[in-house]
């Protein structure tokens, strides 16, 4: 049996320095033959880096009380695509959001995404740079986590993806800051304990319709060939401040338009559909109405008037003469019976 010894003495993994190995066809005749010996050392080249985690990105993902069960499915699946991520805790509404700045401290985290949910169906994402900032506000829209996709696509947990970002992420300011905020927060740190050294997914970042679609895709050959993994959401940006959780804001999206406006302007149109039957049959009615009032009067009563003298009005003062009837004489039954028989 062939073995793949190394020399006593050898140095650590960290240390950039070439190793010696020996390799040896059969342990009997090592000891005898030293010439062989330095035929069968084999050097080991030196590592390409020491292996050292440097980038100490650590994202905290956390909500507030008062998700839905989806929302609470996409946080796991975010923790589940993140390795560098922690949880803490629900917090509650009535705390500000200065107070998540002072968990990141404690949960020794410098990146945090919090879900904010208001009203049990609004949801509202947070990505803060804390404790500095700056941070950014969205509205979450169209969630569908990786227990409703069913996609084929699969990776390995805990690799690191590839972030793909719209060329549009250059050409404006704002979204250059939210490309950087991006790169920071759902970029995997090289050498993280809990990440594998693959990279076989890609997150994607495109801008539709004013709003920023997330994808996740899977790698399958080395033609760039990709299917989708899940999830899937879209950002609507609102604010983005100075500090973290607040500040001074830097810019605020004007085709903005809140959720609440939104619903009054769905009921508002509902409501307008309602009074606009209402005057329909209203005029029906009246329609209807004048019809009848038409079918009583015969419009073409006039047509064969002529028109005529006008004869001076006779009023009699006398009254009139009786007339004189004369009574025939009938005969008897007993006399026209006797004509009858003649």
């Amino acid at each position: 049996m062939s073995a793949f010894k190394r020399k006593r003495g050898g140095q650590r993994p960290a240390d950039k320095k070439a190793k010696k190995a020996k390799f040896v066809a059969n342990a009997d005749d090592a000891p005898n033959e030293a010439v062989e010996e330095n035929r069968n050392e084999v050097t080991i080249p030196p590592p390409v880096s020491k292996g050292k985690w440097t980038n100490k990105e650590r994202v905290l993902i956390f909500s507030s009380r008062g998700i839905n069960f989806r929302t609470r499915h996409l946080m796991k699946d975010l923790k589940t695509m993140m390795p560098h991520s922690k949880e803490d805790t629900k917090m509650d509404r009535k705390d500000k959001l200065f107070v998540v700045n002072e968990v990141c401290e404690i949960k020794n985290c410098n990146k945090c995404l919090f879900f904010e949910a208001k009203k049990k169906q609004d949801l509202y994402m947070w990505i803060s740079n804390s404790p500095h900032g700056p941070s950014a506000k969205f509205l979450v829209q169209n969630i569908h986590t990786l227990a409703e996709l069913k996609m084929t696509g699969n990776c390995l947990k805990g690799s690191r993806p590839l972030l793909s970002f719209d060329p549009k992420f250059d050409k404006e300011p704002h979204y250059a800051l939210l490309k950087e905020l991006f790169i920071q927060t759902f970029s995997t740190p090289r050498y993280h304990p809990k990440s594998q050294p693959f990279v076989d997914h890609v997150f994607t970042f495109s801008i539709a319709d004013n709003r920023i679609w997330f994808r996740n895709y899977q790698i399958i050959e080395e033609d760039a060939s990709i299917v989708e993994i899940g999830p899937r959401f879209v950002l609507n940006l609102i604010k983005i401040f100075q500090g973290s959780f607040g500040g001074p804001t830097l810019y605020e999206n004007p085709d903005f338009q809140s959720p609440n406006m939104h619903r009054r302007q769905i009921r508002l149109a509902a409501a307008a559909k309602v009074r606009e039957k209402q005057m329909v049959k209203e005029m029906h009615k009246l329609k209807k109405a004048e019809v009848k009032e038409d079918m009583v009067k015969d419009v073409t009563a006039d047509v064969f008037l002529t028109p005529a003298e006008e004869k001076p009005v006779h009023i009699q003062t006398e009254a009139p003469e009786p007339k004189v009837v004369k009574k025939k004489q009938k005969a008897f039954k007993r006399q026209r019976m006797q004509m009858a028989r003649r």
